[in-house]
């Protein structure tokens, strides 16, 4: 007698390039007694060649049939995104090996979707800081290597679990060893922590805050300074740029007489309060009615060869002028007040007593070799993998430039430790929380310091070592330069349509529709997508600890307790600090 054919409970009814759509008359029996099928989960359509193509469940649908006695039956739909091809235990990306018709279709096993990711990358090379959401058993690795060296972008609204899945990636990466050594590894991680919240998850690292943070004024460039002392909009901002420019190259060179070839954006030490002489002198300045070189003061009669060696005199100390005297003595030629804004503007920042890490004695006289020290972990007796630049208490006017020159530093620390040892020894990773504050899409003057650093990171920092891990709440609010260079992405629940359509054409590969899913995914869940990545999955980041301090406040709870005090004396005493 014949063998009874196995009914067919579920087949294949059409193949297109991206998607595989399947019949099931029975949903029910169509499922692993482990777990019920949902968006998300694994099939494996089989050939007759011993071929399996593992394809990820994108939707499903119901159709209802009539039968020839004209009873109705339901008939599931379900559309399903081939991923690659299962041969003999091995799983690879694409492929085009199934034969036409497929044979069988079953939901994967546990073992066959472990078997995707399992293998897909050698042993030395595997990071790993997630596991599938939907088989939280089954690890997700990460090509290591690729993975830190492109560029990454962690995005997500409030509460989604951001902070903690970056805690989570970077306590993984400062914990990983190649051997069985004592002691710190070689990562190097800077935080651009703008909330205050990283130094509860990473207890051994180096934590600048303002009160701590030495950044001497010395090291500023031109965009910097600019942005500093000039006001955005004032008609006289090229010339005062360039008087500014004249005047610190004529003080880093009389500072610096062993320098040798001294440029404005050298990084050499000199007194700002020389510069602040030289603009006084200047607009209070009579001269010669015939000669602009020839300078008389109440105490000098001075004849200069050169506009330089005149104003070198004038940084040394205030001079004071004689009175004008018709057709004998004139005014000099920022004796107008074209420059007094300029000057006061200048003297404010310099007194200000929040800006003394900037200006005050001790910024000034750290050297250069401390400066670089405190920023990349090599504090002495103080040596950390990871560095944590609090900006809470940075003042908002001058947050970019703190930004932008702390970037800048680190990015010619890796580009001049590349030179000198030939080769990149200490890979840099910086991490910017918020990176929209920062560096946003915006042609503002006020962020134009810190989005050409972080652009310039962005585009040229891999070749050198230092690469870049961006935060946002707010994608589509940051610079496009910025997030087209990242090639690994960790994109958490989004609910705002246009950060959800700004990341959909940003991302290099999509998983058909799995990015519609992106305003229903849970804290701690991503779509995890890239060239690190073996394919584009939603995975769940592990739990880190210790965990971040950026856990929503208990409104409700706190409420309930009984009225609690508040020291407005201690608290009025920090806030004017």
């Amino acid at each position: 007698m014949p063998n009874t054919p196995e009914p067919v409970n579920a087949e294949v009814i059409s193949v297109y390039p991206n998607k595989v759509r399947i019949s099931v008359d029975d949903l029910t029996s169509f499922r692993h007694a482990e777990e019920s099928l949902r968006v998300g989960s694994y099939l494996k359509v089989s050939d007759n060649e011993n071929v399996a193509l593992m394809c990820i469940i994108e939707s499903f649908a119901i159709e209802v049939r009539e039968d020839k006695e004209g009873n109705t039956q339901r008939i599931y739909i379900i559309d399903a995104f081939p991923l690659g091809t299962l041969k003999a235990g091995k799983f690879r990306r694409g492929g085009d090996e199934l034969a036409i018709p497929p044979k069988k279709v079953v939901p994967a096993s546990a073992k066959e979707v472990s078997s995707i990711f399992g293998d897909a990358f050698e042993k030395e090379h595997r990071f790993t800081f997630s596991a599938l959401t939907r088989h939280r058993d089954i690890h997700v690795p990460v090509h290591g290597d690729k993975f830190f060296n492109k560029h990454i972008a962690v995005i997500g609204a409030t509460g989604s679990g951001k902070s903690h899945t970056i805690a989570s990636i970077l306590q993984t990466a400062v914990s990983a060893k190649a051997t069985d050594y004592k002691g710190l590894n070689n990562a190097h991680i800077v935080i651009f922590d703008i909330h205050s919240e990283y130094k509860t998850a990473f207890p051994k690292a180096n934590v600048i805050g303002v009160d701590d943070l030495l950044l001497p004024f010395w090291l500023l460039n031109a965009e910097e300074m600019e942005e500093m002392f000039l006001e955005s909009g004032d008609n006289n901002n090229y010339n005062q740029a360039s008087l500014l420019r004249t005047i610190v190259s004529l003080c880093k060179e009389s500072s610096n007489p062993k320098a040798g070839k001294v440029y404005f954006d050298s990084p050499l030490p000199y007194c700002v309060q020389n510069v602040v002489n030289c603009l006084l002198n200047l607009t209070r300045e009579t001269k010669d009615a015939d000669n602009a070189l020839h300078v008389k003061t109440k105490t000098d009669d001075k004849m200069f060869s050169t506009e330089d060696e005149k104003t070198q005199w004038y940084c040394e100390t205030l001079r004071d002028f004689l009175p004008t005297e018709r057709s004998k003595i004139n005014k000099g030629a920022y004796a107008d007040g074209s420059i007094d804004k300029f000057v006061r503007r200048l003297s404010s920042k310099i007194s200000n007593p929040r800006l003394k890490f900037l200006f005050g004695a001790e910024a000034a006289a750290l050297t250069f070799e401390q400066v670089l020290q405190q920023f990349t972990g090599y504090r002495k007796s103080n040596e950390a993998n990871v560095t944590i630049l609090d900006l809470s208490g940075i003042p908002f006017e001058v947050l970019s430039i703190t930004v932008s020159l702390i970037t800048r530093l680190l990015f010619d620390f890796s580009y001049y430790s590349r030179r000198v040892a030939s080769n990149c020894n200490t890979p840099l990773l910086l991490v910017y929380e918020e990176a929209h504050k920062y560096a946003p899409r915006s042609d503002l003057a006020r962020y134009r310091a810190s989005l050409s650093a972080i652009e310039r990171v962005a585009k040229e920092g891999r070749k050198y070592g230092t690469s870049l891990l961006i935060a946002s709440q707010r994608p589509s609010e940051i610079s496009e330069t910025i997030f087209s260079q990242c090639s690994n992405f960790l994109a958490m629940r989004l609910t705002n349509p246009d950060d959800q359509a700004y990341i959909k054409r940003l991302l290099p590969d999509t998983l058909g529709n799995l990015t519609e899913g992106l305003p229903s995914l849970e804290a701690g869940e991503a779509l995890l997508i890239g060239e690190a990545s073996v394919m584009p999955c939603i995975v769940y980041v592990k739990q880190c600890k210790p965990e971040p301090s950026s856990s929503d406040i208990p409104y409700l709870e706190i409420w309930k307790k009984e009225w609690q005090p508040v020291d407005f004396s201690t608290l009025t005493q920090e806030w004017r600090k």
